[in-house]
């Protein structure tokens, strides 16, 4: 009797061991994935990437720890509970265990609490979004009386199906969207036709930008570079071409370039989708039903289509 206790000990112990070792090798794992998610992503170029990558790390921790604790614990089961061969009978008939329950309930309530505490203290923190002013389109677009804190701005950023225009305080007209670095800059989201949606990964930020409605918005750019502002919700045929760049550059440079600008005459800037419309009709207008493009909007700054860009 002795020696079947002690085995049965000795078995209750060598299971304790491995799942401690099981449990520490998923936190290992966890963390690990956690650091590598870094790695994943474009680089950081603006003041919310920072915060937004330790958010992605933190969700990929806790993502990867779930994940391998439900996977490990069902191969546990297929493998060392599974009944033997030619078995048939039913199983114990157990009818509830209320230790477990409280576990699986209290455990992924505190999960839920931490990742959406940690979200909304981010968002705080970064405090991107502004005012938001509906207006009937077709009407004259109204002015925000937000009082947003910002060193430059407001730039009012004008999407439609399928380019974009940027309108600067002093009157100039671009297709790409020059910044002065380490500033934050004040935007007005505005579209003249369906959603779409403003996002450079670069900057880890996106927002839609609703018809009737002007949105403002905020960011600080942190890195020189080229960028690229793509537009994130599906807006119609062309809408993957509805992409631009976004030009990170000190403050003296952006300077010169608004002073040189702002005496250009109007041109139509960048349209691929409109060019790609152009090749449609030239081989006969067959294929996907879609609207026509939007004309190339009339701006001082063509930019350059082609331009290599940092991501």
């Amino acid at each position: 009797m002795n020696t079947k206790v002690k085995k049965y000990k000795n078995k209750k112990y060598l299971t304790l061991l491995i799942i401690l070792f099981a449990f520490s090798l998923n936190i290992l794992i966890s963390l690990l994935m956690g650091y590598w998610s870094y790695s994943w992503l474009p680089m950081q170029a603006s003041e919310a990437a920072h915060y937004v990558d330790n958010l992605f790390a933190f969700e990929t921790t806790i993502g990867t720890f779930i994940f391998l604790g439900c996977t490990g614990t069902m191969a546990w089961i297929l493998i060392f509970n599974r009944a033997p061969k030619y078995d048939e009978s039913n199983g114990e008939p157990l009818e509830g265990n209320l230790k477990l329950e409280i576990i699986w309930t209290i455990i992924p309530l505190i999960l839920v609490l931490a990742i959406s505490t940690y979200s909304t203290k981010i968002n705080y923190k970064l405090n991107n979004l502004g005012s938001k002013i509906k207006y009937d389109i077709g009407q004259e677009i109204p002015i925000s009386e937000g009082k947003e804190i910002f060193d430059y701005g407001p730039i009012d950023v004008v999407s439609r199906q399928w380019n974009w225009e940027f309108i600067y305080p002093n009157g100039i007209h671009s297709s790409e969207l020059h910044l002065p670095l380490n500033k934050r800059t004040n935007f007005r989201l505005i579209t003249e036709d369906v959603i779409h949606s403003f996002y450079v990964p670069a900057f880890r930020l996106k927002q839609d930008i609703i018809p009737g409605s002007v949105i403002t918005y905020s960011l600080t750019p942190t890195k020189k570079g080229v960028f690229r502002l793509r537009d994130a919700m599906f807006s119609g045929a062309y809408f993957s071409q509805n992409q631009s760049n976004v030009i990170v550059e000190s403050e003296d440079i952006f300077n010169k370039w608004s002073e040189d600008t702002v005496k250009k005459e109007l041109q139509n800037g960048l349209n691929p989708a409109g060019r790609l419309y152009d090749k449609r009709l030239k081989n006969g207008n067959r294929g996907w039903a879609t609207v026509v493009p939007a004309p190339p909007p009339k701006v001082q700054d063509k930019g350059i289509e082609e331009r290599p860009h940092d991501g």
